[in-house]
């Protein structure tokens, strides 16, 4: 016999199966929620304006047409997917007293946010395989990098982000979970859910663990060995400025790299024995939302070829207003 109560579902055996979460976010700091609020709306405000000027920018100069842009493209194009499934949500939340989401939507949260966060991370990884057939192998780069490779390879992140993305969901919520309903955590992250599981987990999360190692550390790896193969066609560059220009086109992608897989790897790359919310939070907040801004602003700041673009794209538009 079955009976259901509130957001509980009472079984039989008198096990209690949880029907809804509870997300605590940042209830705890009060009334700063409301300044809190307004800065996060800000930021998710930025991260939408810039990642869309980026993929305008692209999409209209025709200058930027070229395999690194395009990935660029996809790039902004995911950061802008991924914080859509999260800073909304928790942006209701942070002026709302109920904080509940389904189970259903939990779990759907959960898909959809590694689903881009590790398509992301595999992106990282293409765009490295991009400059090193760019620097390494400039005369061979139009066929290492056509049209067509390019688009299964962006094809492949976004199969293989998901894939991996419904394997780690699986291993959460094929789980029991029993009365504890509260997630410490402004969205519905593993290792918060994961602890409210009423069995042993070991199993789970080393499985859990397998896949990150795979999503993080082989893409860092790919990359890391792509830019030693870079460093060394580099320093064989006998000009100074030929030198300079080449690392430049690396240098906005390195900054990305390093910020969003050490921020990554120190949630997700652990045992989840280890987890402390509030030290855990703040770095969560750093690739969820600090992470989706910086990559607008590094591309567009330390790009020469974006800043002309977006110069260009906004000289149009103001000639063409003129002219009305």
């Amino acid at each position: 016999m079955i009976t259901v109560l509130g957001s509980e579902v009472v079984l039989a055996e008198n096990i209690t199966m949880v029907t809804e979460f509870l997300l605590l976010g940042f209830s705890s700091l009060g009334e700063i929620q409301l300044a809190l609020f307004a800065v996060f709306l800000f930021l998710y405000l930025a991260i939408l304006s810039g990642n869309v000027t980026i993929i305008s920018v692209i999409h209209l100069d025709k200058s930027l047409h070229t395999p690194m842009y395009f990935f660029l493209g996809i790039l902004s194009t995911s950061e802008t997917f991924y914080t859509f499934v999260i800073l909304p949500k928790m942006l209701v939340n942070l002026l709302s007293v109920a904080r509940i989401i389904s189970f259903t939507c939990c779990a759907l949260q959960m898909f959809f946010f590694l689903g881009f966060a590790i398509t992301n991370c595999l992106l990282l990884g293409v765009m490295g395989y991009d400059r090193y057939a760019a620097i390494c192998h400039p005369l061979h780069y139009p066929i290492l990098m056509s049209w067509q490779v390019c688009g299964k390879l962006a094809a492949a992140c976004a199969i293989g982000g998901f894939l991996a993305s419904l394997t780690v969901v699986n291993l959460v919520f094929s789980l029991p979970f029993c009365s504890a309903n509260k997630v410490n955590h402004y969205f519905c992250d593993i290792s918060p859910v994961i602890h409210l599981a009423c069995t042993n987990t070991d199993v789970n999360e080393f499985l859990i663990f397998i896949c990150g190692v795979l999503v993080l550390v082989v893409p860092f790896l790919f990359i890391c060995v792509s830019y030693l193969c870079i460093l060394r066609t580099i320093l064989k560059i006998s000009s100074a400025e030929g030198r300079r220009k080449a690392f430049s086109t690396c240098a906005s992608h390195l900054t990305v790299v390093i910020i969003h897989y050490g921020c990554a790897s120190f949630i997700y790359l652990r045992p989840t024995a280890s987890y402390v919310s509030n030290k855990d939070r703040l770095v969560t907040v750093t690739y969820t939302i600090v992470t989706p801004l910086l990559n607008p602003m590094v591309y567009s700041l330390r790009n020469k070829d974006v800043q002309l673009a977006i110069r260009k794209v906004l000289g149009k538009k103001g000639s063409l207003k003129l002219q009305n």
